[in-house]
């Protein structure tokens, strides 16, 4: 059969390129063509856009970059037709993927799959009624959104476990003792400080300097290190330590070590701090990190799992006014998936203003070895692997895509 598949960011990249190789397993003349990243690309899906070219969140930047976006969208529905594809699998990304599933239900016989389900009960309820008349199967990767769709829309939809839960197993039994991430690819002597401002520029832009800010009075124990998104450049990582003071040599290697003063990043500390960042070593970054700067979105369950202590930092500009409207908007109480799926504050969320270098620097202090609230995340982390269940989400999802074209 011939697949076309849209994965709108680097972690719906790769859930979708595990999902492609489940479906190669059952459908030896499975053909994949789409819109993606580097990891789909690995597993042979022809892609006619790369997602770094799409990947804008947050009103301003969607609206500044708008015809970059509808231009995007007029050449994959331009595909689709001339693809002819079986069905149409649609990760995440609801934004952009229900506007496909509504062209692809209009203009194909094509059947519309949509995996990792929108998350229409945090906002934007009302796309339920696209995804009634566009959407022909509708999976999901969080336990609880099965009874929210049942009793509150009388929609069913299929739990088919969480593919970073399988991501996250895969890594350690591959990488049981795997040695510390190093400037000098040796065990480092401090403990690491991981910081994960996101996969998006904007997010970079607005997290990254702050959580540096936050964890810099920290520096003189700890090793800080970044990890760097895949579709961002070594140039972009450079330019925002270089705009805020961290200076910034051209090393060799796999690594960049970048040396400044801590009084040019934080006035509150006068020693010298060193920030380092690594590519492509996100698990291997979190499997020896003893704690985390986080910015919403699977990193913060990649990192639960890892059993690394976290803080979740998302600024955003205008922070004041995105506060009054996540209150007035937003229909759950947290934004990391860690909270949501346990359904309490299991991690601390600092949204829109909240997110300052002070707020930062406490919560951080209190999750390192010796703080008040290591032991309550970590006790959280358990449960909520235990409402996850157990790896196998790509295999189940591609059993019941199969079987659903099949039928």
């Amino acid at each position: 059969m011939n697949y076309y598949i849209i994965a709108g960011e680097a972690s719906g990249d790769i859930h979708a390129a595990h999902l492609v190789a489940a479906i190669r397993q059952r459908d030896a003349k499975a053909q994949f063509r789409g819109i993606g990243g580097d990891a789909m690309a690995q597993q042979g899906v022809q892609l006619i856009l790369h997602y770094s070219n799409l990947a804008y969140m947050g009103f301003i930047p969607v609206l500044m970059h708008l015809k970059t976006i509808l231009r995007g969208m007029k050449q994959c529905e331009k595909d689709i037709l001339s693809y002819k594809p079986d069905a149409v699998i649609l990760v995440d990304y609801p934004g952009f993927n229900l506007r496909i599933a509504a062209f692809a239900h209009r203009h194909t016989q094509a059947k519309v799959v949509y995996y990792i389900a929108p998350k229409i009960w945090a906002w934007k309820e009302r796309r339920i009624q696209s995804i009634r008349r566009n959407v022909d199967l509708l999976l999901s990767i969080l336990p609880f959104e099965v009874e929210y769709y049942r009793q509150r829309h009388d929609y069913q939809i299929h739990y088919v476990g969480n593919p970073t839960v399988d991501e996250v197993a895969s890594y350690l039994s591959r990488h049981p003792e795997a040695s510390p991430p190093s400037p000098q690819g040796k065990a480092g002597e401090r403990p690491v400080i991981a910081l994960l401002p996101g996969s998006r520029r904007q997010e970079v832009l607005d997290n990254l300097p702050r959580m540096i800010q936050g964890a810099a009075p920290f520096a003189a124990d700890h090793q800080l290190v970044i990890a760097a998104a895949p579709g961002l450049s070594d140039q972009f990582y450079r330019h925002i330590l270089e705009k805020n003071k961290v200076q910034c040599p051209m090393p060799n290697g796999q690594w960049s070590m970048f040396n400044g003063q801590c009084s040019m990043v934080n006035d509150e500390c006068s020693k010298n701090v060193s920030v380092q960042w690594v590519r492509d070593q996100t698990f291997r970054l979190l499997q020896h990190s003893t704690a985390a700067l986080v910015t919403s979105g699977t990193a913060t369950l990649e990192t639960a799992l890892f059993g690394v202590p976290q803080v979740v930092c998302y600024h955003t500009k205008a922070g004041r006014i995105v506060s009054l409207l996540r209150r007035l908007f937003l229909r759950v109480p947290h934004i990391s998936l860690v909270n949501l799926i346990c359904g309490k504050e299991v991690v601390p969320e600092l949204v829109a203003h909240q997110m300052s270098a002070a707020n930062v620097r406490r919560h951080l202090a209190a999750i390192l070895p010796g703080g008040n609230a290591r032991q309550a995340q970590l006790e959280g982390y358990r449960h909520m692997a235990a409402l996850l269940g157990k790896p196998g989400a790509p295999d189940k999802a591609a059993s019941i895509i199969l079987e659903h074209l099949k039928s």
